[in-house]
């Protein structure tokens, strides 16, 4: 039992890390910073989904089941990365930072774990479904736009899945090494 003794002496002598003097102030700014990101997310999808909308009338597309399809796809996978991201922002809000540290630091993670799902689950899917949208639309495109035009439209499509996907990866991943820093 000595040995067993002798651990729990050493654990209980070592030295408590030192709390930063602004720690509450820097974990708030992280917060905010994280919250502004959301609401700017938003505010992109939302006009993205306003000139989608705008589009589906312009071309009357409710005239044709396929591209009414392929645009409604679209529409409704950006309402719901807004949605999903509106509840983020809701329950980033809510977080009580007057909690204790260990109470605080189990709802931060938890937040975190709802990100994670958000980011490796819910955006593949949605993206995906974004794209069966855009591809129902081609043969539509194809008919209606000249063939350099056309060729213009997929190329570009691809080209911008890319370096959205990076982007999105970049964002993504920013994201979770500030919510692990404050974990």
């Amino acid at each position: 039992m000595k040995t067993f003794d002798d651990l729990k002496s050493q654990w209980q002598e070592q030295a408590l890390p030192e709390t930063p003097k602004d720690g509450s102030k820097l974990v708030l700014k992280k917060i905010d910073f994280l919250q502004s990101k959301h609401r700017i997310t938003n505010r992109v999808l939302l006009t993205t989904v306003l000139v989608l909308i705008g589009f589906f009338f312009y071309i009357n597309a409710y005239k044709y089941m396929v591209v009414t399809v392929g645009l409604l796809l679209m529409i409704g996978t950006l309402l719901i990365r807004v949605s999903i991201e509106y509840f983020s922002i809701r329950n980033l809000k809510k977080l009580n930072v007057t909690k204790d540290a260990i109470a605080f630091k189990a709802d931060m993670i938890a937040y975190y774990k709802a990100r994670l799902k958000t980011h490796y689950i819910a955006t593949p899917i949605i993206i995906f479904f974004y794209a069966v949208g855009f591809y129902l639309l081609l043969p539509s495109f194809k008919q209606s736009l000249s063939k350099g035009f056309y060729t213009y439209v997929w190329v570009s499509a691809i080209v911008l899945l890319f370096i959205i996907g990076f982007f999105i990866g970049r964002e993504i991943k920013k994201e979770l090494g500030i919510l692990k820093k404050i974990t």
